[in-house]
């Protein structure tokens, strides 16, 4: 018997058949597709996944996916607009998860008192480089207003949406971490023009195409070319730090910090797994949740088979495993210390309209001072509708 989305199939053993939507890359699809056929050997639990692309995860209707998938794969911004909606179902709380959670990943999925995803997939904005070409890492951010191009080999993603969360990070990395700054600043002015003029002096000395790249065409470059050897700050992928995943292998490091100061602040990423509320199976989804998410699995399965862990224990006892370091040694600092962003439901509204003037920042070399003013325009018109954490 064919299940549109969930239930118990006629027949022998009853089993249960859930479907799930991820994220169309090898770290968002390829574990979590290997870890459910493991699962289904002993569970008697069938479990699909469909896949969505890299914009549409961040632009997804989370209530529209739990309409038709028993499984939403998400980011933690949407979490405020999840509790609003009732789209997904509250989990209970992993008993190790004081222990668990790396770099705040767990907390990001709290709101309103309830915890709407477990942390599947850890990632923070970080650095990048490619040690075999002896790449010069920037010594501190204000290094880049009087580096020339060809001086650190450097690319930097700067996607709208990937420039703004670097925005962000810059930010976050001067000590100002409570965003909104104010009832009328998004950022106060001195920080905000700072970050602004860092991302305009990387795009200088970057190819001017990062305007249209996201960490994954920047990743790519490095690991299949000698263009780049280094770039300051992207979310990273575990994938190109293992050996054999592309031509050139990739290790992870800090990102730079500001003169003087010793602070990082990449911006939390990475990907937690919620259950829809319209599920019709929760007790076997829910525990699939959990199972998929512990240490175990995200230590084993999962992490062979291309999965990003998210579980502060993997990241410790793998930081020396030589398929992993690159990423889950080099980059451990910085995710310890990541940064979370807003979370309200008015956020995604006004990160979309930061993101449609952002390209206009660097091809039409708007000042930091303008480029400010219109964020806190935007940040205005969509504060209408925020809500107190």
């Amino acid at each position: 018997m064919v299940m549109d989305r969930t239930g118990k199939a006629d027949g022998p053993g009853g089993c249960v058949h859930l479907r799930g939507m991820t994220w169309d890359h090898p770290r968002g699809y390829a574990g979590l597709e290997a870890a459910s056929d493991l699962y289904a050997q002993s569970n008697n639990v069938d479990i699909k996944w469909d896949r969505r692309s890299l914009q549409a995860f961040a632009d997804a209707d989370i209530a529209e996916l739990a309409d038709r998938y028993d499984f939403i794969v998400l980011d933690h911004p949407h979490v405020g607009l999840i509790a609003d909606a009732g789209c997904l179902l509250p989990l209970p709380v992993p008993d190790d998860a004081q222990s668990a959670s790396l770099g705040g990943s767990l907390e990001s999925y709290i709101w309103n008192d309830c915890l709407w995803a477990l942390p599947l997939d850890g990632a923070c904005q970080m650095a990048v480089e490619r040690a075999d070409l002896a790449a010069k890492r920037l010594p501190s951010w204000e290094a880049v207003f009087d580096a020339k191009p060809g001086d650190y080999r450097v690319a930097t993603p700067l996607l709208p949406v990937d420039a703004f969360d670097m925005m962000m990070t810059l930010v976050a990395g001067r000590g100002e971490e409570r965003l909104p700054y104010s009832p009328d600043q998004f950022t106060s002015d001195d920080n905000g023009h700072l970050a602004l003029n860092v991302l305009k002096a990387l795009y200088r000395l970057g190819p001017s195409d990062a305007v249209r790249w996201n960490p994954i065409h920047v990743l790519e470059a490095m690991a299949t070319s000698d263009d780049f050897a280094y770039s300051p700050c992207l979310f990273g992928y575990i994938n190109y730090a293992r050996p054999g995943f592309r031509t050139h292998q990739l290790s992870y490091c800090d990102l730079p910090s500001f003169a003087g100061s010793d602070l990082k602040r990449g911006i939390l990423g990475g990907a937690g797994i919620g259950v829809s509320a319209g599920c019709k199976e929760p007790e076997s989804a829910i525990a699939f949740v959990r199972w998929v998410t512990s240490e175990p699995v995200q230590s084993g399965f999962y992490l062979e088979n291309e999965g990003q862990p998210a579980h502060r224990a993997t990241w410790q006892a793998k930081a020396d495993d030589q398929d992993y370091a690159g990423f889950l040694g080099g980059a451990r600092n910085t995710m310890e210390s990541a940064w979370t962003r807003p979370r309200d439901i008015w956020f995604l509204g006004f990160v979309d309209d930061v993101c449609e003037i952002f390209p206009d920042f660097f091809l039409q070399d708007r000042s930091a001072e303008s480029m400010m003013s219109a964020i806190n325009t935007i940040y205005r018109h969509h504060a209408a509708r925020k809500v107190l954490i």
